[in-house]
Protein backbone atom coordinates (compact mmCIF):
# COMPACT_ATOMS: atom_id res chain seq x y z
CA UNK A 1 0.00 0.00 0.00
CA UNK A 2 1.46 3.51 -1.45
CA UNK A 3 2.17 6.01 1.41
CA UNK A 4 1.50 3.58 4.34
CA UNK A 5 4.18 4.75 7.22
CA UNK A 6 6.26 1.83 8.29
CA UNK A 7 5.98 -0.68 10.68
CA UNK A 8 7.21 -0.35 13.91
CA UNK A 9 9.82 -3.38 13.28
CA UNK A 10 10.41 -1.66 9.70
CA UNK A 11 11.10 1.79 11.86
CA UNK A 12 13.84 -0.33 14.12
CA UNK A 13 15.43 -1.82 11.15
CA UNK A 14 15.73 1.55 9.53
CA UNK A 15 17.45 2.94 12.93
CA UNK A 16 19.65 -0.26 13.09
CA UNK A 17 20.94 0.82 9.77
CA UNK A 18 21.42 4.57 10.15
CA UNK A 19 22.88 3.82 13.70
CA UNK A 20 25.55 1.74 12.28
CA UNK A 21 26.10 4.18 9.14
CA UNK A 22 27.02 6.53 11.57
CA UNK A 23 29.11 4.41 14.07
CA UNK A 24 30.73 3.02 10.62
CA UNK A 25 31.44 6.79 10.08
CA UNK A 26 32.64 8.26 13.22
CA UNK A 27 34.89 5.34 13.78
CA UNK A 28 37.01 6.33 10.33
CA UNK A 29 37.56 9.97 11.68
CA UNK A 30 41.07 10.37 12.92
CA UNK A 31 39.23 11.44 16.30
CA UNK A 32 36.87 10.45 18.93
CA UNK A 33 34.28 12.99 20.12
CA UNK A 34 31.39 12.92 22.79
CA UNK A 35 28.88 15.66 24.08
CA UNK A 36 26.49 16.49 26.70
CA UNK A 37 23.77 19.84 26.14
CA UNK A 38 26.50 22.24 27.06
CA UNK A 39 30.39 21.13 25.60
CA UNK A 40 32.53 18.75 23.54
CA UNK A 41 35.04 16.35 24.07
CA UNK A 42 37.30 15.60 21.49
CA UNK A 43 39.73 13.33 22.03
CA UNK A 44 42.53 12.91 19.28
CA UNK A 45 45.72 9.73 19.62
CA UNK A 46 49.25 10.75 18.75
CA UNK A 47 52.64 9.22 19.42
CA UNK A 48 53.36 8.59 22.95
CA UNK A 49 57.00 10.52 21.73
CA UNK A 50 55.61 14.15 21.50
CA UNK A 51 54.96 16.57 23.93
CA UNK A 52 53.13 19.63 23.96
CA UNK A 53 55.33 22.07 22.57
CA UNK A 54 55.22 19.50 19.24
CA UNK A 55 51.68 19.70 19.23
CA UNK A 56 49.55 22.65 17.19
CA UNK A 57 46.24 23.92 18.39
CA UNK A 58 44.17 26.57 17.82
CA UNK A 59 40.68 27.25 18.76
CA UNK A 60 38.34 30.09 18.07
CA UNK A 61 35.18 31.30 18.86
CA UNK A 62 33.71 29.50 15.58
CA UNK A 63 36.80 27.04 14.66
CA UNK A 64 39.34 24.38 15.62
CA UNK A 65 42.44 23.31 13.71
CA UNK A 66 44.41 20.71 15.92
CA UNK A 67 47.61 18.35 15.15
CA UNK A 68 51.48 18.14 15.10
CA UNK A 69 53.39 20.91 14.25
CA UNK A 70 54.85 21.07 10.49
CA UNK A 71 51.72 18.75 9.31
CA UNK A 72 48.38 18.49 8.07
CA UNK A 73 45.97 19.20 10.86
CA UNK A 74 44.34 15.91 12.54
CA UNK A 75 41.07 18.17 12.50
CA UNK A 76 40.16 21.38 11.14
CA UNK A 77 37.28 22.93 10.09
CA UNK A 78 34.51 25.32 11.44
CA UNK A 79 32.31 24.34 14.13
CA UNK A 80 28.54 23.81 13.76
CA UNK A 81 27.78 26.43 16.40
CA UNK A 82 29.72 28.78 18.55
CA UNK A 83 31.55 27.96 21.20
CA UNK A 84 33.65 30.03 24.52
CA UNK A 85 37.06 30.07 23.37
CA UNK A 86 37.93 31.59 26.91
CA UNK A 87 36.20 28.56 28.65
CA UNK A 88 37.68 25.64 26.06
CA UNK A 89 41.19 24.31 27.11
CA UNK A 90 43.33 20.98 25.49
CA UNK A 91 45.80 18.90 27.16
CA UNK A 92 48.03 16.18 25.98
CA UNK A 93 47.79 13.33 28.42
CA UNK A 94 49.09 9.86 28.53
CA UNK A 95 47.18 6.80 28.23
CA UNK A 96 47.36 4.40 31.07
CA UNK A 97 46.70 1.53 28.92
CA UNK A 98 48.84 2.30 25.93
CA UNK A 99 52.91 2.95 26.38
CA UNK A 100 53.00 3.93 22.32
CA UNK A 101 50.05 6.51 22.40
CA UNK A 102 49.10 9.31 24.15
CA UNK A 103 46.16 11.55 23.41
CA UNK A 104 44.88 15.50 22.65
CA UNK A 105 42.54 16.09 24.99
CA UNK A 106 40.28 19.06 23.50
CA UNK A 107 37.03 20.49 25.69
CA UNK A 108 34.73 22.61 24.09
CA UNK A 109 32.34 24.84 26.11
CA UNK A 110 29.07 25.21 24.09
CA UNK A 111 27.65 28.89 23.48
CA UNK A 112 24.39 27.88 23.31
CA UNK A 113 23.95 25.43 26.20
CA UNK A 114 20.89 23.90 25.14
CA UNK A 115 21.54 22.59 21.81
CA UNK A 116 23.09 18.88 19.98
CA UNK A 117 25.61 18.95 17.75
CA UNK A 118 25.68 16.82 14.69
CA UNK A 119 29.35 16.94 13.88
CA UNK A 120 32.40 18.26 15.74
CA UNK A 121 33.68 20.11 12.64
CA UNK A 122 31.00 20.93 9.57
CA UNK A 123 32.71 19.08 7.06
CA UNK A 124 32.89 15.84 9.28
CA UNK A 125 29.90 13.10 8.66
CA UNK A 126 26.93 13.66 10.82
CA UNK A 127 25.01 11.98 13.48
CA UNK A 128 21.24 12.62 14.02
CA UNK A 129 20.57 14.31 17.50
CA UNK A 130 17.39 13.67 17.79
CA UNK A 131 18.74 9.73 18.56
CA UNK A 132 20.12 11.34 21.46
CA UNK A 133 19.65 10.09 25.11
CA UNK A 134 20.78 13.11 27.33
CA UNK A 135 22.38 11.75 30.45
CA UNK A 136 20.16 12.44 33.77
CA UNK A 137 21.40 16.07 35.78
CA UNK A 138 21.57 16.99 38.85
CA UNK A 139 19.42 19.69 40.50
CA UNK A 140 21.89 21.68 41.93
CA UNK A 141 23.46 21.87 38.18
CA UNK A 142 20.07 23.90 37.27
CA UNK A 143 19.06 28.09 37.89
CA UNK A 144 16.83 28.77 40.89
CA UNK A 145 13.98 29.34 38.82
CA UNK A 146 13.98 25.97 36.45
CA UNK A 147 14.84 23.90 39.88
CA UNK A 148 12.20 25.33 41.57
CA UNK A 149 9.93 24.40 38.19
CA UNK A 150 11.41 21.12 38.26
CA UNK A 151 11.50 20.66 42.31
CA UNK A 152 7.69 21.25 42.24
CA UNK A 153 6.86 18.65 39.43
CA UNK A 154 9.16 15.69 40.98
CA UNK A 155 6.71 16.83 44.37
CA UNK A 156 3.45 16.70 42.65
CA UNK A 157 4.72 13.44 40.77
CA UNK A 158 5.36 11.60 44.41
CA UNK A 159 2.09 13.15 45.42
CA UNK A 160 -0.02 11.45 42.52
CA UNK A 161 1.79 7.78 42.39
CA UNK A 162 0.07 8.37 46.64
CA UNK A 163 -3.05 9.03 45.58
CA UNK A 164 -2.70 12.42 46.98
CA UNK A 165 -3.70 15.70 46.31
CA UNK A 166 -1.31 18.15 44.07
CA UNK A 167 0.57 21.13 44.90
CA UNK A 168 -2.29 22.75 42.52
CA UNK A 169 -5.34 20.86 44.11
CA UNK A 170 -3.88 21.30 47.84
CA UNK A 171 -3.94 24.89 47.27
CA UNK A 172 -7.33 24.49 45.74
CA UNK A 173 -8.80 22.73 49.02
CA UNK A 174 -6.73 25.10 51.10
CA UNK A 175 -8.61 27.96 49.63
CA UNK A 176 -12.22 26.21 49.57
CA UNK A 177 -11.97 25.73 53.27
CA UNK A 178 -10.91 29.48 53.89
CA UNK A 179 -14.05 30.10 52.04
CA UNK A 180 -16.16 27.87 53.72
CA UNK A 181 -14.62 28.84 57.19
CA UNK A 182 -15.64 32.83 56.51
CA UNK A 183 -18.64 32.13 55.32
CA UNK A 184 -20.40 29.32 57.78
CA UNK A 185 -24.02 29.83 56.84
CA UNK A 186 -23.44 28.46 53.60
CA UNK A 187 -24.20 24.67 53.11
CA UNK A 188 -21.37 23.17 50.89
CA UNK A 189 -22.96 19.61 51.88
CA UNK A 190 -23.81 18.73 48.17
CA UNK A 191 -20.71 20.60 46.38
CA UNK A 192 -19.53 18.91 43.80
CA UNK A 193 -15.88 20.35 43.30
CA UNK A 194 -13.05 19.41 41.28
Amino acid sequence: MAGSSPTPSERDRADSELKAKEAAEQAKLPYKWTQTISDVDVTIPVPATLKGRDLVVKITKNSISAGIKNAEPIISGEFPHSILPDESTWTLETLPSSTNLKEIAIHLDKANKMQWWAHVVTSAPTIDTTKITPENSKLGDLDGDTRQVVEKMMWDQRQKEQGLPTSDEQKKADMLKKFQAQHPEMDFSNAKIG
